[in-house]
């Protein structure tokens, strides 16, 4: 068993420096602090993508449909499918990202 408290973690840099909590075969959790203002642009992965709100309020956008989410919301996206996060008081949100890595997605050469 491993474990982790997700409200614990620091993460000074915000979305410059995400922490992933665990990677393997069949998903990679990754958390995610958004500070104040912060935001991940329009981007999208190759993997199933599950967003977790644990603390703050974050704004998710994926097409015309935009919600604002509180802690307790789970968001799930298909692969490709293009998305965007923002908070204005700040965040920390959960990503899942299964299976991992998604067909397609880039590896690079080492």
């Amino acid at each position: 068993m491993q474990s982790w408290n997700l409200m614990e973690v620091a993460a000074p840099d915000g979305t410059r420096d995400p922490l992933v909590v665990h990677s393997g075969n069949e998903a990679r959790a990754v958390l995610i602090v958004l500070n104040p203002g912060q935001r991940m642009g329009d981007h999208q992965v190759k993997e199933n993508a599950w967003v977790t709100v644990l603390e703050g309020r974050v704004r998710i956008s994926a097409g015309a449909e935009t919600i604002e989410a509180e802690p307790g919301t789970l968001v799930r996206f298909d692969p490709d499918e293009r998305h965007s996060l923002a908070s204005e008081k700040g965040a920390r949100v959960l990503l899942l990202l299964a299976p991992w890595p998604g067909e397609g997605h880039y590896r690079g050469s080492g």
